[in-house]
């Protein structure tokens, strides 16, 4: 079989017509659902061996996001065109869609051949795709894509622990963000663990991954300790082992850090480079500090015009507030809910099932998702499928199109700060003390549990230390 391919030698087998894939990435691609040409088939193969390649001189690149982001940045070093980038992405996601729970291994023995490599171990499905390179370490070649399975039998009932982690997230009511963000974290950890036995895995792992992500991945504190919350739920609620006295003694310690504010021009010129849906929910995170989530589901009962107040239902930590309804947007939220009510008439005629409800609502009124009342205030454009129940149905808006709103503002207004959605929560609690805002109101618009929360923003006032002149201004 031929080596790994170079640019060059891609481009001459492609002036000679010699297209033809090999028969390891057709079974990648196979396994990723993906029906492609032979021409096409060829080059997602070619960038999956570089990936490859280029992962086995790495050995520290054991964990597969952190390979592509790797082999991404070394990508782009060598300026390629917009279109050589699609193709690689589209490489990388196949490759891991077809390779999905596999892990790198190291093989560390010669094989008869002479020649030594990486492999990446499969899961249930017993495949082993090995990839060998001989000894002077410079060319490589794909061998195949199935093999016999490891001595040591299949790794750990990857999917089958995830799904009982899944439930057991349900059943403790978190949000459907927590329960992703705890399967990711989850998922990861037993990856990077390997195939091991269930009665195998416990504090010395766990310990071992921590070191990982704080030395070689250098995440912050506080995704090495949401990781941790993670691992815990996991271990205490799946395998029904608590980690014992690492529950008080391995969390990372997190320096105090001030939040990101903006001054009230600042907000003006931002807000004046929004427009339409997406501004108008702007308008209400930084006029009622609203977070994201509690903005995409607010619901049209918990809008009180008459008394100009929102109601803020099942807030972070299961919390309910009241905050007000800003008077400058009123006028905004009305015509809003003109061309919302247009939207529902048009679902109700289509026949189009209830929003999602809470708990066990839908069981209960079953016809109450179609009501006026419980409809999304910001609903997505199309019908979805429920990620829950299955079911397709209008949800509320995604995020993702209000994250590129708020950099694309931040960067016409010119503002060189960080800004992100939340800030504007940030700047709506610092500017309220500014105005001279009592600090318990404040907390109870913010939501927080305790004042000490609250008080952070004293930190990052225009005035801080209650209008202090500096020594420089005293003359």
């Amino acid at each position: 079989m031929k080596t790994n391919h170079t640019a060059e030698e891609a481009k001459k087998d492609a002036a000679k017509g010699e297209l033809k894939p090999k028969d390891a990435v057709r079974r990648i691609l196979g396994a990723a659902g993906a029906e492609v040409s032979d021409k096409e088939a060829f080059w997602l193969g070619h960038h999956m061996e570089r990936f490859v390649n280029h992962t086995r001189k790495h050995g520290e690149l054991l964990e597969f996001p952190v390979a592509v982001e790797a082999y991404l940045t070394f990508f782009m070093q060598s300026k390629p065109a917009d279109w050589q980038v699609d193709q690689l992405k589209q490489a990388l996601v196949l490759f891991g869609r077809g390779t999905e729970r596999w892990r790198w291994v190291r093989v560390g023995e010669k094989d008869p051949a002479g020649s030594w490599g990486l492999q990446i171990q499969a899961g249930p499905q017993g495949y082993v795709l090995r990839y060998r390179v001989k000894a002077s370490g410079r060319n490589g070649v794909l061998v195949s894509a199935q093999g016999e399975v490891s001595p040591k039998g299949p790794p750990v009932e990857l999917e089958a622990w995830l799904e009982g982690l899944r439930r057991a997230i349900r059943v403790s009511h978190y949000s459907i963000r927590t329960e992703q963000t705890y399967i990711e974290h989850v998922r990861r950890f037993l990856l990077y663990t390997g195939p091991v036995a269930a009665e195998e895995l416990g504090e010395k792992q766990v310990q071992r991954y921590l070191e990982y992500l704080a030395l070689t991945r250098r995440v912050a504190a506080s995704s090495q300790n949401q990781a941790f919350s993670a691992l815990l739920f996991f271990f205490k609620r799946v395998l029904v082992r608590p980690l014992g006295d690492m529950e008080e003694t391995a969390r990372a310690r997190r320096g105090k850090k001030l939040p990101e504010v903006l001054g009230k021009e600042e907000v003006r010129r931002f807000l004046a480079l929004t427009e339409g849906t997406g501004g108008l929910m702007l308008r209400l995170l930084y006029g009622a500090g609203l977070r994201l989530q509690e903005c995409i589901h607010l619901r049209v009962k918990e809008m009180d015009f008459e008394r100009g107040i929102i109601m803020v239902r099942d807030g972070k930590g299961g919390k309910d507030r009241t905050v007000m309804m800003p008077e400058s947007a009123r006028a905004a939220l009305v015509q809003h809910f003109e061309r919302l009510r247009l939207l529902w008439a048009q679902d109700r005629a289509a026949e189009v099932d209830g929003v999602w409800l809470p708990d066990a609502l839908d069981r209960k009124y079953p016809n109450a998702g179609k009501e006026w009342g419980w409809q999304w205030v910001f609903p997505s454009k199309g019908i979805s499928v429920d990620p829950r129940s299955g079911r397709s149905r209008r949800h509320h808006v995604s995020d993702n199109t209000l994250h590129k709103m708020v950099k694309q503002a931040a960067q016409r207004a010119g503002i060189a700060k960080t800004v992100s959605a939340h800030v504007l929560r940030h700047s709506f609690a610092t500017h309220l003390l500014e105005n001279g805002v009592d600090i318990r109101t404040v907390q109870d618009l913010m939501g927080h549990s305790s004042v000490e929360t609250t008080q952070v923003y004293t930190h990052v006032m225009a005035k801080p230390g209650l209008g202090v002149r500096s020594p420089l201004d005293a003359g």
